[in-house]
């Protein structure tokens, strides 16, 4: 097995690059945490307004709706509103992901700098 010999300007441009995608990354999770947020806001505020229209309302039986079956009637009503946050949420979840994935790499490209300038001192 043979390994390749990692030279300080191969390692200096990897953290060069990936200093570039920390940034671009980072500002990625900050607009996806922002749409998140609004999304999450309108949800629930389609949500309060649909559980305050169903308030007065009667089962076709002639009873109240049950709590559960009001909150049941508001999801469904608000349903692409729904799935469109839950989309939102495993995007923000991806994001932060990614972030972590990189801020992991940015720790290796460290770890094998330091370990190449050592082998370049013993050398």
């Amino acid at each position: 097995m043979m390994t390749q010999v990692v030279t300080p300007q191969q390692i200096e441009s990897r953290l060069y690059a990936l200093s570039k995608e920390v940034d671009e990354a980072h500002q990625g999770l900050v607009d996806t945490e922002r749409e998140f947020h609004q999304t999450t806001a309108e949800y629930e505020v389609a949500m309060a307004r649909t559980r305050i229209s169903l308030a007065s309302k009667s089962s076709p039986t002639g009873k109240n709706y049950t709590v559960g079956e009001r909150e049941d009637m508001a999801i469904i009503e608000n349903a692409d509103q729904h799935f469109k946050m839950a989309t939102m949420e495993a995007q923000v979840k991806a994001a932060r992901a990614n972030v972590q994935r990189l801020k992991t790499q940015v720790e290796i490209a460290r770890s094998m700098s330091a370990s190449v300038r050592s082998s370049m001192e013993l050398s």
